[in-house]
């Protein structure tokens, strides 16, 4: 839990693109499907940075799963924290999110996201146009790297750093998406 003492952010690191992403990925899809299914409404998407060939990225795999509800999906917690997930409140009116092994060395995040949210269609439009467009994918990996190295412990600035470019571009992702582009 965030409130655990243990709960330390590991400093932002970002690696080279590894083509052994999409298998971890493929690897925790297959562990997480049978834990959760009953909850899945909308798959297992593997999103993020580790997500788009020759990204770099923090070398954490991001799992996006589209439940039917935050409420709905509640159990999930207990699931989860059972089979070595850390929970974590972290924007609890957008989704349920968890790391592991642990908050100061992390591989992986999950975000258990309602299938009908924006937040859910926002993240796979923004994937699919990185995946699609090699320019906007170069100007996204070098705002990252500024980012990185202008604030390596500070996550929250990171973040918030990369939240323009990532709203201009999932705003147009999705009026392409819209008019059949």
């Amino acid at each position: 839990e965030w409130t655990d003492p243990r709960w330390v952010d590991e400093a932002i690191h970002l690696s080279d693109y590894d083509p052994a992403w999409p298998r971890a990925f493929e690897t925790e899809a297959a562990a997480l499907r049978p834990l959760l299914e009953e909850w899945i409404t909308g798959g297992i998407h593997h999103v993020g940075s580790t997500a788009v060939p020759g990204m770099i990225a923090k070398p954490v795999i991001d799992i996006m799963i589209g439940v039917s509800s935050l409420e709905n999906s509640r159990p999930c917690i207990e699931v989860l924290r059972e089979a070595g997930w850390w929970y974590a409140p972290y924007r609890p009116d957008t989704m349920h999110w968890f790391c592991r092994p642990s908050p100061a060395h992390r591989t992986h995040h999950l975000h258990l996201v309602p299938t009908g949210s924006d937040w859910y269609q926002a993240e796979l439009a923004f994937r699919d146009h990185l995946r699609a467009d090699p320019v906007d994918a170069d100007r996204y990996a070098r705002l990252k790297q500024d980012l990185a190295r202008r604030f390596p412990n500070d996550r929250e600035a990171y973040t918030e750093g990369k939240s323009a470019f990532i709203a201009r571009i999932t705003a147009r992702a999705g009026k392409h998406r819209h008019s059949g582009h």
